[in-house]
């Protein structure tokens, strides 16, 4: 999977910065949200807490999606604006605790 980005715009209102890319795997199912968000953090250099994946839209007939991200500057800025829906769905699973417990006995 390949992250193309296409546009890149300053919001200082919002004190983020918006992200537009296109997503290329070819011979691959549509990526994930998570791995999709995983890459944006290292090509934008930037903490997995203050970025938040909107969206990801395949293309029909194509190995190409489109998606729109947005990188906060602060954490609290992140979640004065956006929506609890898409912080959720922005969150990586945590492992359950009693499955760690039992491995360590």
């Amino acid at each position: 999977m390949e992250i193309e980005i296409f546009e890149k715009k300053e919001n200082v209102l919002f004190d983020r910065t918006e992200v537009k890319f296109y997503c290329l795997y070819e011979g691959e199912a549509t990526p994930k949200l998570l791995d999709v968000k995983s890459k944006l953090i290292a090509l934008l250099d930037t903490k997995k807490e203050l970025i938040v994946v909107d969206s990801i839209q395949p293309k029909y007939g194509e190995p190409k999606a489109e998606g729109y991200a947005k990188v906060y500057g602060r954490e609290s800025s992140l979640l004065d604006v956006e929506k609890a829906s898409v912080i959720e769905k922005n969150k990586e699973p945590e492992a359950p605790a009693e499955e760690e417990d039992e491995a360590e006995e």
